[in-house]
């Protein structure tokens, strides 16, 4: 097995959370080969025409992300994951961690119809890109993600971040959505934010700025933990295919970024 192909037990973990097999005409291809095929292409950053042919044809690879990703299929595995991590306790709740990280967009992601303000690109210091912003449970394995413009502050999606990511759970009317605690570094230490996460009940471990007084009973020991959202970040870019945006529209930026997180909670 090439390491760019779906493993074993990661394919155990998937089997039972794709669609079923049901083509309309022709016989519907094998989902194994054909997620794998997607899986090099996440990996690798390569076109989608140089597809090894072991994956089987690249139109059919492309075609198949491209409806997968139109009908939200990507997002309704990566929430049963979520169910099932949640339901298992591996789901930590006790804190939440918040980081932002901006990605360079390649030129070809420029140019899509109706102008790219819609498709979570713009121009910072750092260039031409998109900013990531993320939310990462206890244990550092991904939550939530909201896309912006490179030149986007974090604090304006925090309250965002904090309204996806829900979890259903069995026996009670309401899904899970809010941490006991949220964690974050100085980008989010603003009174409008301090005052949305008090009125929810989330505790708030946010160092204030030098303009804002000194922090009363800050734990830094807990903020040390804050590094497990920055290795989360590297973890994402070590997927070259999110590492450089190449995508025009944000819905296939956002496809890979959750095909991503399918495969560390796997």
């Amino acid at each position: 097995m090439w390491r760019e192909e779906i493993s074993d037990d990661q394919w155990q973990h998937l089997a039972l959370l794709l669609p079923p097999q049901v083509g309309l005409g022709r016989p519907y291809l094998d989902h194994r080969p054909i997620i794998s095929g997607i899986i090099w292409v996440l990996r690798t950053g390569a076109p989608w025409r140089d597809v090894p042919e072991r994956f089987g044809k690249w139109t059919t690879i492309h075609s198949r992300f491209r409806r997968w990703t139109a009908k939200g299929i990507w997002q309704i595995m990566f929430a049963e994951l979520l169910r099932q991590a949640d339901l298992s306790g591996q789901l930590n709740w006790s804190k939440h961690f918040v980081d932002g990280t901006v990605v360079r967009a390649h030129q070809c992601a420029s140019g899509a119809r109706g102008g790219q303000e819609g498709e979570a690109l713009g121009r910072s210091r750092g260039g031409f890109g998109t900013k990531i912003h993320l939310r990462a449970e206890g244990n550092g394995l991904p939550v939530a993600f909201v896309l912006s413009g490179g030149e986007r502050h974090e604090a304006k999606f925090l309250q965002p971040l904090l309204e996806i990511g829900s979890v259903n759970r069995p026996g009670r009317p309401r899904p899970r959505i809010r941490p006991h605690r949220v964690v974050g570094d100085k980008g989010y230490s603003y009174p409008g934010i301090r005052k949305y996460l008090h009125a929810r009940g989330i505790r708030i471990t946010i160092p204030r700025r030098k303009d804002q007084g000194p922090d009363i009973c800050f734990n830094n020991a807990l903020y040390r933990e804050r590094n497990k959202v920055e290795r989360l970040v590297n973890r994402f870019k070590n997927f070259r295919r999110i590492a450089t945006r190449y995508d025009k529209r944000a819905v296939s930026y956002q496809a890979w970024l959750t095909i991503a997180s399918i495969l560390m909670w796997c």
